[in-house]
């Protein structure tokens, strides 16, 4: 089994043992993107070439969301170095259609599908298997800071998805999404407020609905 990393302050890091304790050949997938209000959902599947893993990566590579942003993006550009990536996402229509749950493991679905092999196993962050994978899986809660394959999908699927938003953010400039990438703040919410609803933002999550359906007529009231 592979030794446990650890960082300078002395919290665990992500490793290769439970790679170690699956056969043949691994994926690790995770998601990024369910809790905005705005934007599409992202996952990734990263099968790592420990052959070329390099030390830089073993030193930083964690959960995307412990990370500072020119941490992930230099693990971004260093994972694609050593690994085969796929890459899924699921629209917003999609999500108001089907609810986030559902969207997120159907992104997942298809960034294993989009290895353009099939791994012999999915290490999937969470407690809940994707339908329709193209091969069998193992859920890991908390996996992203646990195994360097799952901490390299939520690196991907995290920078995709802030890029998709930054760009989205030069067209759509009043919701501040080139610093939020969609998540509720008071300038996201501003930018509702100001300019109303998008396209882009997900209806079915209860304050763009609220947006959408704008403030009650008090006069219907009394």
């Amino acid at each position: 089994m592979a030794q446990a990393g650890w960082g300078l302050v002395g919290c665990r890091m992500p490793d290769f043992a439970i790679e170690d304790g699956c056969a043949g050949v691994v994926c690790g997938v995770d998601e990024a993107g369910r809790g905005p209000l705005a934007g599409p959902v992202v996952a990734a599947a990263v099968i790592i070439d420990r052959a070329c893993f390099p030390a830089e990566l073993h030193e930083s590579l964690d959960d995307s969301k412990l990370l500072r942003r020119e941490v992930r993006e230099a693990c971004h550009r260093s994972i694609f170095g050593c690994a085969r990536v796929g890459i899924g996402a699921a629209s917003v229509r999609e999500i108001d259609s089907i609810n986030i749950l559902r969207a997120s493991l159907l992104a997942m679905s298809r960034a294993v599908s989009a290895l353009g092999v099939r791994p012999d196993i999915a290490l999937i962050d969470g407690n809940m298997t994707p339908p329709a994978l193209p091969c069998p899986a193992k859920t890991v809660v908390g996996g992203d800071g646990l195994s360097f394959s799952i901490a390299a999908a939520s690196v991907v699927a995290k920078v995709t998805r802030d890029r998709i938003m930054h760009a989205l953010a030069r067209r759509h400039p009043h919701y501040a999404w080139d610093s939020n990438v969609g998540y509720s703040t008071r300038a996201h919410f501003a930018g509702i407020a100001g300019f109303g609803v998008t396209v882009h933002h997900r209806r079915s999550f209860e304050p763009v609905r609220l947006a959408v359906e704008g403030p009650p007529n008090l006069e219907l009231d009394l």
